[in-house]
């Protein structure tokens, strides 16, 4: 069979641009149908999903936040971790008294001994009392105790480690007493810092608690 087209050019146009329309319209619709499922999907989510995870989370907190309101002594559970807290701190702030037995023995000349030893940490102040052999031992102890200087960690800069200091003194070259009283760098007692004391050629170190 032989079979002849006897649309002309312009119909055959016409009829083409219609179906291109048509496709393209159905195109759309399909496009559009999809986008609507899901924005319809999303709002599921949102509306019903979301809220629901929203509502069992909320409820899980207020069962834990009711768990622990039901402990026993809970006040009192509190209080004692919160001044375990501050205990670090406070032991920042806590002298290191056990350093000055060693200071005294750096500064004390030989031929001494110190019988009361009086340590104010609020007035930054030590008294020593004792007795020398001689009174020339006991300004041998003064006169160490004005040349001794000091660095932090690993600083150069030395500074002095006591200040204001006062001699009672009374004896001969037979025996001599006295009493002798300072005031302190409270920087010497810092339990967070490494101190090094200088004398002379000698030094002393709290890093290595010795002589050097």
């Amino acid at each position: 069979m032989i079979q002849f087209n006897l649309l002309p050019d312009v119909k055959m146009k016409y009829v083409k641009a219609k179906r291109t329309r048509r496709l393209i319209i159905s195109s759309s619709l399909l496009v559009s149908a999809v986008s609507l499922g899901v924005v319809i999907l999303l709002f599921g989510v949102v509306q019903f999903a979301q809220k629901k995870h929203i509502n069992d989370l909320t409820s899980d907190i207020k069962k834990q936040a009711s768990d622990i309101q039901s402990i026993d002594k809970l006040g009192d559970i509190l209080t004692v971790q919160n001044q375990l807290s501050l205990l670090s701190g406070l032991h920042e702030k806590k002298p290191e008294t056990s350093r000055l037995f060693d200071y005294i023995t750096f500064v004390s000349p030989a031929n001494m001994s110190v019988l009361t030893l009086n340590f104010n940490y609020e007035s930054s102040t030590i008294i020593l009392q004792g007795s020398a052999d001689n009174i020339s031992t006991v300004n041998k102890l003064v006169d160490n105790i004005k040349a001794t200087t000091y660095t932090i960690d690993e600083s150069d800069d030395k500074v002095s480690a006591f200040s204001k200091i006062s001699t009672q003194l009374t004896g001969d070259n037979e025996k001599a007493s006295f009493k002798v009283q300072m005031s302190y760098e409270p920087t010497i007692f810092d339990n967070t810092k490494s101190i090094k004391l200088y004398l002379n050629d000698q030094s002393y170190s709290t890093e290595f608690g010795g002589q050097q």
